[in-house]
């Protein structure tokens, strides 16, 4: 083989792997590594994306109640216990029709498309209640659930579907933690 054919590909080669590791990079910093969900700005940018497109879009934030208390009182691989456990009931709730995500600490975020095609809010709320198997025992969960129905909006826009999804979670924790007051 000529050399000079090797030594004109060698640069190509190094960028082509270079390139490859950053694109990796970029989609590791678009997931929580502890969840594996998207992060906030992975997250944003898709879910701007589907509620322009889906007329029936439904955005979903969950905060998990009282999760310092876990933390405190069980320690922090139990509160990361709660959170992959969170991450995956969320995950299915929305099925192929949606994604999800941790916005941050114990907050999420979900967008399904078709919200016909879920078991739907209440559905979501009981599974994201049910006590999550730790170290032999079980640890209780509780979280506030806020929805907000693309249809509902003036303006199909995000900031405002999240803002009207917030404003709703934050009336069931008003209701009393654990959305017993829905």
């Amino acid at each position: 083989m000529d050399t000079h054919v090797i030594a004109a590909g060698l640069p190509a080669l190094g960028w082509a792997i270079h390139g490859g590791m950053l694109l990796r990079r970029l989609a590791t910093a678009r997931r929580d590594p502890l969840t594996g969900l998207h992060t906030r700005a992975g997250w944003t940018t898709r879910a701007e994306h589907l509620l322009a497109r889906h007329p029936a879009a439904l955005v979903v934030l969950v905060d998990l109640d009282d999760f310092k208390a876990v933390n405190d009182t069980h320690g922090h691989a139990a509160g990361d216990a709660v959170l992959t456990a969170t991450a995956r009931r969320l995950t299915r709730w929305c099925g192929r029709h949606g994604i999800a995500a941790r916005l941050g600490g114990d907050e999420f975020a979900a967008i399904v498309t078709d919200p016909a095609r879920t078991p739907g809010p209440d559905a979501l709320r009981t599974a994201l209640a049910r006590p999550v198997p730790y170290a032999g025992g079980l640890l209780p969960v509780s979280a506030s659930v806020g929805c907000c129905h693309r249809a509902d909006l003036p303006v199909p826009a995000l900031t405002d579907a999240l803002s009207a999804a917030d404003i709703d979670m934050y009336a069931a924790k008003g209701r009393g933690r654990r959305n017993t007051h829905r």
